[in-house]
């Protein structure tokens, strides 16, 4: 029995990974332990996060950094940090960008149903280079000439999304925004492990980076981390948080906030439906500290031994060939042969259907290919993958 049984909502083994969809993955005893004993107290807010800016900026190497309500909202911030930077007048106004800079420069490539996040704030996405490696034309994509060439001073922001085939290199797109004084903002929501990327895009010249924080660092699954430019993330909070204050009651922690450099207290800004409560933020700072001190290789063996364990209870499966993956994050794959008597896409649709409902990953289904994650398994789920699976390819 579980809490979710009191509210008639099932529980499912999900072997596809710490996807949102799924709602992430399971919070650590030490990480959930930390979020009920945040709150069982009250804090000053600010205080809160200029607590929380000093442990992402020790664990990015970023000047400074913020806890936000997922990577998206992180997106959605550092955009209006990008617009705005510390005029409290324009942080009022958006997503009216009239008067404002409103186009943020992003390879074609690279856009996704993410950037929505961006264009929440008003601005238009002005796309560069053609995909010709994607559409088969060709092996060209976006150039850094092409990005320096779309900026104009409307530009509020370049933007980019980091995956491991993301073109142009990140250091070349920065050198050409910054050439034009214009900032760089990187989605990096999926980019983690190798826990070395929590500072390589901060290191690559990046001037904000957005982290998922309840998928492979483990905190509460409605967790981000902004890291960057200690400005451009005291916007970004400006823009988050409740300032319903007298300005001469208000007294921001000087760590992260200059008071001094503002000209008033902004209302309440396009961020403030974004809002981190103080048991998230303790649960996301718990789980990063946890995630840094982990090194990737152990936590690659850790979630190998699952992987082996379903290898092991699969063994036999009828039309299936078994294959392990590397890298990281190890998986297992079940190439369906064609003479199977389902294929991916419905193997993956029966699993989810049956009890226990398992949820596979069916991102590879029209190659015949089912793949497991085991990012979020349990010690007794590969032998119960496997007793669901092996009768659904058996005639």
């Amino acid at each position: 029995m579980s809490i979710y049984d009191r509210f008639n909502v099932r529980t499912i083994i999900n072997a596809k990974g710490p996807s949102t969809r799924l709602s992430g993955g399971f919070l650590d005893a030490e990480v959930a332990a930390a979020m009920t004993e945040a709150g069982t107290f009250c804090v000053e807010m600010a205080e809160l996060h200029a607590g929380a800016s000093k442990v992402i900026a020790e664990v990015t190497g970023a000047e400074a950094g913020l806890v936000t309500s997922g990577a998206a909202a992180g997106l959605l911030l550092g955009t209006a940090a990008c617009i705005t930077g510390l005029d409290p007048g324009k942080m009022g106004r958006l997503p009216d960008t009239s008067g404002m800079k409103n186009e943020v420069v992003m390879v074609r490539s690279q856009r996704n149903f993410y950037d929505h996040a961006v264009r929440t704030c008003g601005v238009r996405i002005v796309e560069v280079g053609l995909p010709d490696r994607y559409a088969g034309a060709g092996v060209r994509d976006a150039e850094a000439w092409e990005i320096q060439d779309a900026i104009t001073d409307r530009t509020a922001a370049v933007f980019y999304v980091a995956t491991g085939s993301a073109q142009p290199p990140l250091p070349a797109v920065v050198k050409m925004a910054h050439q034009a004084g214009v900032p760089v903002l990187v989605d990096a929501a999926g980019q983690l492990p190798p826990a070395s990327n929590l500072r390589r895009f901060i290191e690559e010249g990046a001037d904000l980076a957005a982290f998922s924080g309840g998928k492979a660092i483990g905190g509460p699954q409605g967790s981000g981390i902004l890291a960057g430019k200690r400005d451009l993330v005291m916007s970004a909070l400006l823009q988050h948080l409740d300032l319903d204050i007298f300005w001469e009651q208000w007294a921001p922690p000087k760590s992260l906030i200059d008071k001094h450099r503002l000209r008033g207290a902004p209302q309440h800004g396009i961020g403030r439906p974004c809002k981190v409560g103080k048991e998230t933020i303790i649960g996301l700072l718990v789980a990063l500290q946890r995630f840094a001190a982990e090194s990737d290789q152990d936590r690659s063996r850790r979630l190998l031994g699952l992987v082996n364990r379903l290898q092991s209870a699969l063994a036999g499966v009828d039309h299936a060939r078994i294959q392990v993956t590397g890298g990281s994050v190890p998986k297992l794959e079940l190439h369906i042969t064609k003479e199977a008597p389902r294929n991916a896409l419905d193997l993956c649709i029966e699993l989810e259907r049956g009890t226990p409902s398992i949820h596979a990953d069916p991102s590879q289904a029209h190659a015949g290919v089912v793949r497991f994650s085991p990012w979020c398994l349990r010690d007794e789920d590969p032998d119960k993958i496997a007793a669901r699976v092996k009768p659904l390819l058996r005639y």
